[in-house]
């Protein structure tokens, strides 16, 4: 095999990995709980 034929294979190999299909990944967040308002038992009730 001549050089030519292997950089050749090596970029190809490249170029194919970089354009594969990414597969995304999925992030699950955890949403806060709904609390209730604080009641004023102060000065002002």
């Amino acid at each position: 095999m001549s050089k030519s034929k292997v950089v050749f294979a090596l970029v190809m190999v490249a170029f194919v990995a970089g354009c594969a299909a990414k597969k995304e990944e999925v992030v699950y967040v955890d949403e806060a709980a709904v609390s209730t308002e604080p009641t004023y038992t102060g000065k002002y009730k």
